[in-house]
């Protein structure tokens, strides 16, 4: 089972919401982390200096540090959906 992982900077970010959106209309499960908690200091940094980005949201596949990407990629999130059900 591929494990998703998005790191998002809440509500108030269309692109978070919008990515969210698109994994549940997938069908693919995921985790969300909110990068705007005071205590998610450590995933702040993992987002910015460990994968060097600095726009939510992040989505991380297997925390797999070649595969991630930030933005709505709607594109990406087909190809990850394409992937789930080959390997079904």
């Amino acid at each position: 089972m591929i494990s998703v992982t998005v790191y998002s900077t809440g509500d108030g970010c269309p692109r978070c919401v919008r990515t969210c959106a698109c994994l549940r209309l997938a069908g693919i499960p995921f985790t969300i982390i909110d990068l705007s908690a005071y205590a998610n200091a450590p995933a702040r940094e993992f987002v910015t200096d460990d994968l060097g980005y600095t726009a939510a949201p992040v989505v991380v596949v297997d925390q797999d540090q070649q595969h991630h990407w930030s933005g709505f990629r709607p594109d990406l999130i087909q190809q990850l959906s394409g992937q789930i059900e080959a390997s079904s």
